[in-house]
């Protein structure tokens, strides 16, 4: 997270004490796909984005998952024994919007099983999460509501798709002109 404050133009250590690190949240996730007859028929896991700051992948050198960028989906194609890091939403809320959140989906094949592990890391559970504040300062407005992490991972999981917008898209504060 030091890289990542740096690059923010902050205290390299400011992410770390603003979201309590030390005392972080992690989700450890395993997939398992089995090969599927008729593949454009099914859908390994659908389209989301992942709570917290950052998600580690390694899957099993079998190709499946695809990442959204502009509205079309694109294969991922992980080079032999990788982590493929995503950018999570508590990320995307952290940096008021300057690094942004993975859309990704899982897709099945049929010739093969696929197997995935994702561990997502996030902050402390009763972090609260909301743009900080010297990028607000610099942006003149924050773009999204504070909430403690733990309330928001509960909400993710049971609020997915209100009025057909992802969860973090809830949380963007409208602005009146």
């Amino acid at each position: 997270m030091e890289a990542a404050s740096e690059s923010l133009e902050l205290d390299k250590h400011y992410v770390d004490q603003a979201l309590n690190i030390n005392s972080m949240a992690q989700i450890f996730v395993g997939n398992y796909y089995p090969p599927c007859p008729q593949p454009d028929q099914a859908v390994g896991i659908p389209p989301h984005t992942d709570s917290g700051l950052l998600t580690f992948l390694i899957n099993n050198g079998v190709e499946g998952l695809q990442i959204e960028h502009h509205g079309k989906w694109f294969d991922v194609q992980s080079p032999p024994n990788s982590i493929l890091v995503n950018v999570d939403d508590h990320l995307e809320i952290f940096t008021n919007g300057r690094f942004k959140s993975l859309k990704h989906r899982a897709v099945v094949n049929k010739e093969r099983e696929r197997i995935s592990i994702g561990v997502l890391n996030g902050p402390a559970w009763d972090a609260i999460v909301g743009p900080a504040v010297s990028l607000v300062e610099k942006d003149g407005s924050a773009i999204y509501h504070s909430m403690d992490y733990k309330h928001y991972l509960e909400s993710q999981l049971t609020k997915t798709r209100l009025g057909g917008k992802s969860f973090l898209e809830q949380q963007i504060i409208i602005q009146d002109n």
